[in-house]
């Protein structure tokens, strides 16, 4: 079947499947916004004549990686007519959008899995889980006088995103949001309310979006730069006592909540989140530009067999080297022979994908037999990768 990017002509077929895929109905107005911002460029399509059996999007972000912006392909939209399923159609889309993806030089792919397993399969990998609250009224944070003022607020979407780039920096894995998004997912999804965290400068550092329906405070997204932002904005939540009986909150893996209450024992989930693939090993290495660390008294190679069998331009052997100022590259060896043998690690796309964006650690990685190889190239790779939180407010 041949796949091609659809053209703007064809929104109703493409609409028509993601509405069956989904189960998504969105008004007359959504649907006329939605028919405006069809960008069918981003859309490839597995068709039979005229008829599109199966599509899958490719929306072009920027994410951060270690202080770094990098351009990243997220994958969405993935979906097939029920009596078009289990013909290959998905697999031919995905092989085809890492070929666009490495094209387009977008080193990164993301996406929100329906089924962990399935996309594993090719390549992907968990990169980011995130923790899931609920706080009983009693049970918040103590009220704490800061300088500073925390103000109910429109959203402002220059002054929320400065904010936002300096918090998301921090992170890896975190999008780099544009005005568009902003205004098209980020405030559709999560902006009922706003509040915002002036300090004594008048300058902004740390917001709130939220949402207050049936005596719950539900927080869709909570940002700071510091403690006295934290503390600020927990006081503003907890202002609203007398209106709710509770609290929700999804919070990065890093949040240090429940030690800081008085009575840590509130409700509290880990979420398994998004997926991350590594669409081009060497271009991804390359732009990351890990250094040998301060201090090492050498920044001694390591041989690498990557599996990746459905992208074979990173399948085989590889030597991660330092140049003479100190940044890590990948390049290709030709020893080693065929298979495994003669490398010093090996593991799949998907587990280089967790190393490199710092969801997973090397030596532990080790230890579970995700990694093989010897001991000490795992901890030479060990000391070669920062140590960084994952993170993702975002949905796609």
């Amino acid at each position: 079947m041949p796949i091609r990017q659809l053209t703007s002509e064809e929104f109703e077929s493409s609409m028509a499947l993601a509405q069956y895929a989904f189960q998504i109905h969105p008004t007359p107005e959504r649907r006329e916004e939605m028919r405006e911002k069809f960008k069918p460029e981003t859309v490839w399509g597995v068709f039979n004549g005229t008829d599109l059996e199966a599509q899958l999007r490719i929306i072009p972000f920027e994410l951060y990686l270690y202080g770094r912006q990098l351009r990243m392909g997220g994958i969405a939209a993935v979906s097939t007519w029920p009596e078009q399923r289990r013909k290959g159609h998905v697999n031919e889309l995905l092989l085809h959008a890492l070929k666009v993806m490495r094209e387009a030089g977008q080193t990164i792919s993301c996406l929100a899995p329906f089924a962990f397993p399935f996309y594993r399969k090719y390549g992907w990998e968990l990169y980011v889980d995130y923790k899931k609250y609920t706080v009983a009224t009693a049970l918040l944070p103590r009220r704490v006088a800061t300088a500073g003022q925390v103000e109910r607020t429109e959203g402002d979407i220059a002054e929320l995103n400065k904010v936002y780039e300096r918090y998301a920096a921090r992170y890896n894995g975190t999008l780099v949001r544009t005005e568009a998004w902003w205004q098209d997912s980020v405030f559709r999804r999560k902006k009922k309310l706003a509040a915002v965290y002036k300090n004594e400068a008048g300058q902004a550092a740390g917001y709130i979006l939220y949402e207050i329906a049936e005596r719950a405070f539900n927080i869709n997204e909570m940002v700071y730069l510091d403690e006295t932002a934290r503390q600020a904005l927990w006081t503003f939540v907890a202002n609203h006592d007398s209106m709710i009986d509770k609290v929700t909150l999804e919070a990065p893996m890093d949040d240090n909540l429940p030690y800081l209450l008085p009575n840590p024992r509130i409700g509290q989930e880990i979420v398994p989140y998004f997926m991350g693939r590594i669409v081009d090993a060497p271009a991804f290495v390359e732009q990351l530009r890990l250094r040998v660390p301060e201090g090492a008294s050498d920044g001694e190679p390591i041989t690498l067999f990557i599996r990746d069998e459905h992208a074979p331009w990173n399948d085989g052997h590889w030597r991660l080297e330092a140049d003479e100022a100190g940044l890590w590259s990948l390049r290709r060896s030709g020893s080693g022979g065929s298979g495994e043998a003669g490398a010093e690690l090996s593991c799949g796309i998907g587990t280089l994908t967790a190393l490199l964006m710092g969801y997973q650690r090397p030596e532990r990685l080790l230890q579970d037999g995700k990694l093989t190889g010897a001991d000490e190239a795992a901890s030479r790779l060990e000391r070669i990768i920062p140590r960084s939180q994952t993170n993702l407010l975002d949905f796609f």
